[in-house]
């Protein structure tokens, strides 16, 4: 269990800069580490050039398992999303 420094009840003495500023370095400590490069990252100009020809999420997935590649197309979606292509 985590110790919390103890509340003041003088407001004159309460810092917001130094308590927002320890909060934030609380969240930075919590984050989830972000993930390394996606699997899709290999294929990326196939993926945009398939997009750009009009193809579904649905397909440009089914592309993908006929490489060995097995991702939901949620993930085609947001991968899609992010790099700029819709």
């Amino acid at each position: 269990m985590t110790k919390t420094p103890p509340v003041s009840d003088d407001l004159e003495t309460f810092d917001a800069a130094a308590e927002a500023a320890r909060l934030r370095a609380q969240t930075r400590a919590r984050r989830r580490p972000r993930y390394g490069r996606s699997r899709l990252d290999r294929h990326k100009h196939e993926l945009l050039a398939l997009r750009d020809a009009g193809a579904t999420t649905a397909e440009i997935r089914r592309w993908l398992l006929d490489r060995r590649v097995r991702v939901h197309h949620s993930t085609v979606a947001r991968w899609l999303r992010r790099h700029g292509a819709g």
